[in-house]
């Protein structure tokens, strides 16, 4: 059987580097995040430049599957709490990329959507933490989730416009760059 570079095996095979990836800088990040950065539960966001190349250059379904797949290894390692907030930040960060994403005239750049991204994370996070907790103190920290989510959102921003030629030398072996997506 001879698979092109379209096929469903080298997409799969692509996937799996992607989540790979995401999953190495998120256990990068857990080690280092609080030697870098001395705030409970502000992290870099490392993986997340994973999720947006997923969204800019594969497409919504493959940058949820990410997400989701982060989640679930989440879960695995660190039980049911962390994956309750993991996916609630997860999802509605990518629907708030998925949206400035799909308003095509409007153009918004990497770093625009990265904040946007690593806010609205923040936010799904700390909702989830709510409902988690029963109680909406939980929101007298989000002022300094959203301060950290800009700060970090500009970084991974910054960090995807760096690596994404290498991201689109690998997606072209594996067939999946197309130019006129962004």
């Amino acid at each position: 059987m001879v698979h092109t570079k379209k096929s469903p095996a080298y997409r799969v095979a692509f996937m799996g580097l992607l989540l790979a990836l995401a999953l190495v800088l998120s256990l990068v990040e857990q080690s280092v995040s609080s030697l870098i950065i001395p705030i409970q539960g502000v992290k870099l966001g490392l993986s997340n430049m994973i999720t947006m190349y997923a969204l800019f250059f594969l497409g919504t379904r493959s940058a949820f599957l990410i997400a989701g797949l982060k989640s679930a290894f989440v879960f695995l390692i660190r039980g049911p709490v962390a994956f309750f907030m993991s996916i609630s930040g997860g999802m509605l960060s990518v629907c708030c990329m998925f949206l400035l994403f799909s308003l095509k005239r409007a153009r918004f750049s990497y770093l625009l959507i990265s904040i946007c991204g690593a806010v609205s994370h923040n936010i799904g996070q700390i909702c989830a933490a709510a409902l988690w907790m029963q109680t909406a103190v939980v929101f007298t920290y989000l002022p300094v989730l959203v301060l950290s989510g800009v700060l970090m959102g500009c970084i991974t921003g910054i960090l995807l416009r760096v690596i994404l030629p290498g991201f689109r030398r690998a997606a072209n072996f594996f067939g999946y760059f197309d130019p006129d997506r962004f």
